[in-house]
């Protein structure tokens, strides 16, 4: 019987120990009607399945912004992000989120896939470009989003400020979808991995028209702001519209805090890029995007010590 109870309490205790190893990663992400979030949710759990002693759940939050934050805070201890939002919040400029307060704390993993500047308008009211904003009612993206800033980069290409719209309406994603849904609101601007359920559902329910940015504006923007590039939005992605539209893009990208260990970053990644074909799946934008070449070039922010083993193994690193 004694023998019993031994064995018992020795089972419970290697339990409890095994269970004390393990090391736990929250990922922040973002709206659940994005693809932040899809994305966050694969990725934590092939980290979770495989057998390195790491635990990981992926959390929605508001975004880059936030996510960078709650970084720096250690409320997360990786998420996904702009690489436009992380270069400034490192750098502390460019948003005043961050503006004269650097957050040197974040590191790099790997960039994703792009993010793309979807400038969405109700079809009834007959915007051609991003000229025709003027006076319309724009969902902007919600207070220090990385919407937001993109949305008054992209104005600012075109001489106007949030000032000259009719109504700026600084709210998420999901309610700026009701608002158009509803019609009170013109225009939804949405920083958003291609295909995002938020605009699906949107063109289900309301006729739409995705808004050019005209390639002259593209280069200007480019030559001030560098993270921008060239994206065409092809026809069929989203139900009733049928032409491909040019806009712009940034480029999403995994993050971690620099003080979460280098190897358990290491064996993270391991979990997460060793098999392509299972990280491919979780995301059509993971598939048809993410080139492992490209997944260490132009970096905002410095690569975390666990990140740069792993890549130099891979041989993208020097």
């Amino acid at each position: 019987m004694k023998l019993n109870v031994l064995k018992v309490l020795v089972v419970a205790v290697l339990i409890s120990v095994t269970a004390f190893a393990q090391e736990f990663i929250t990922i922040g992400s973002g709206s659940t009607t994005g693809v932040y979030f899809p994305v966050a949710t694969g990725i934590a759990k092939l980290i979770s399945d495989a057998s390195f002693g790491l635990k990981a759940n992926a959390r929605a939050t508001g975004g880059s912004v936030f996510n960078i934050n709650a970084l720096n805070s250690g409320e997360l201890q990786m998420a996904l992000a702009q690489n436009d939002i992380a270069y400034y919040a490192f750098n502390g400029t460019g948003i005043p989120a961050f503006e004269g307060k650097p957050v040197k704390s974040i590191r790099s993993i790997a960039v994703l896939y792009p993010e793309v500047i979807h400038i969405v308008a109700r079809a009834d009211a007959k915007i051609e470009s991003v000229a025709d904003l003027k006076g319309k009612r724009v969902v902007v993206g919600d207070v220090g989003s990385g919407t937001e800033q993109n949305t008054k980069q992209v104005l600012e290409a075109y001489g106007l400020k949030f000032e000259d719209l009719g109504q700026t309406i600084r709210v998420g994603a999901s309610q700026g979808v009701g608002l158009l849904q509803d019609g009170r609101a013109d225009v939804l601007f949405y920083t958003v991995g291609l295909g995002a359920s938020a605009i699906q559902q949107l063109a289900l329910t309301t006729k739409i028209t995705i808004v050019p940015v005209d390639f002259a504006r593209i280069s200007a923007l480019s030559k001030k702001y560098p993270f921008y590039a060239i994206f065409n939005i092809p026809g069929g992605v989203y139900s009733g519209v049928e032409i491909t539209t040019p806009t712009v893009a940034v480029l999403s990208m995994l993050l971690a805090s620099e003080s979460l260990s280098a190897d358990a970053v290491y064996k993270a990644m391991k979990a997460t890029f060793d098999d392509l074909g299972a990280f491919k799946k979780i995301h059509p934008n993971l598939d048809k995007y993410f080139d492992l070449k490209k997944a260490v070039k132009n970096l905002p922010v410095p690569l975390h010590p666990g990140a740069e083993k792993y890549w130099r193994e891979k041989g993208l690193l020097k």
